[in-house]
């Protein structure tokens, strides 16, 4: 119980940690060159755009994601909940906060010319920030409460798809709310915003994914053989793994076999290879393992 206590009240103060990253990059990197981002935040962007900073996004945030964050705590889990609001909570705070704060000298104004290098360096810490959320049991809120409680809902359909349709939704709306007038007050319309938004979500996920998936990946080996003593004697004294042994029978042939499953580092792969290859009537198929759990005693 004490240790569950802990690796909650460590999720919360990563939460907040995350909070003042992620304030932090929407005014070093986002509000000054006038694009939206993803989620709520592009929401939120768009309305202060129109009201030309009237109505700030951290207020907006609060508004959107406390009741959300209710509704969680109800309908979703209570952890997810109270780890989403904390983060949603400090993040308003800190955009305020930060936003009272001169920070002109530190952000990145592109003045419209080479917009994409702030994107992508808001694109990526997003995708840090939410990757490590997500492996937290917490999301930043906004749309990804709605796509997880969607997602509960039916879980037919993939968290990240319904994602991806929120954001691009949110992309098409900035087509229009950017659009500019000309000397004769005409609106012009520039798809620059939309490339923009599209590209922040495009890195975030690629960050925020590769985060998700973790860096323990591994390669599982499942092998059908006659010779399984040998092939245990090399995995064990060579690769200094172990494996599982299944008994089997051949479908077609109706001879009994061996089965091993074996998970090994990356770089073993072709050590592997080199041992299936010494015996005959050996068959094997490899598949990506994108993270390993447990742990295991070693035995001498």
């Amino acid at each position: 119980m004490k240790r569950k206590t802990k690796i909650y009240i460590f999720d919360c103060l990563m939460m907040a940690a995350l909070a003042f990253l992620f304030a932090l990059m929407y005014e070093l990197f986002v509000a000054p060159n006038h694009f939206a981002p993803s989620g709520v935040n592009g929401i939120a962007t768009m309305i202060e755009y129109v009201t030309d900073g009237a109505f700030s996004v951290g207020y907006f945030s609060l508004i959107v994601n406390i009741p959300l964050c209710v509704a969680a705590f109800f309908l979703i889990d209570r952890g997810f909940a109270v780890k989403t609001f904390i983060f949603s909570l400090l993040y308003s705070v800190f955009l305020l906060v930060l936003r009272a704060a001169d920070l002109s000298q530190f952000q990145y104004d592109a003045q419209g010319v080479d917009t994409i290098y702030p994107v992508l360096i808001a694109g990526a810490i997003s995708g840090f920030v939410y990757g490590l959320a997500v492996r937290r049991n917490s999301s930043t809120g906004g749309a990804d409460v709605i796509a997880k409680y969607v997602s509960k809902k039916n879980p037919l359909l993939n968290f990240f798809w319904i994602n991806f349709a929120i954001n691009a939704a949110i992309a098409a709306v900035s087509f229009f709310v950017y659009a500019k007038r000309d000397g004769g007050g005409a609106l012009v319309y520039d798809y620059k915003p939309v490339v923009l938004c599209m590209l922040y979500c495009l890195m975030s996920s690629f960050v925020g994914n590769s985060i998700i998936r973790g860096s323990k990946s591994a390669y599982k080996f499942l092998v059908i053989t006659p010779h399984a003593d040998e092939i245990e004697k090399e995995i064990v004294g060579r690769l200094h793994h172990s494996a599982t042994r299944i008994s089997a029978m051949g479908a077609y042939s109706h001879t009994p076999r061996d089965v091993l499953i074996c998970v090994i580092n990356r770089r073993q792969i072709e050590e592997f290879r080199e041992i299936l290859q010494k015996y005959d009537k050996t068959f094997a198929f490899v598949e990506t393992v994108n993270e390993t759990l447990g742990n295991f005693l070693k035995v001498k």
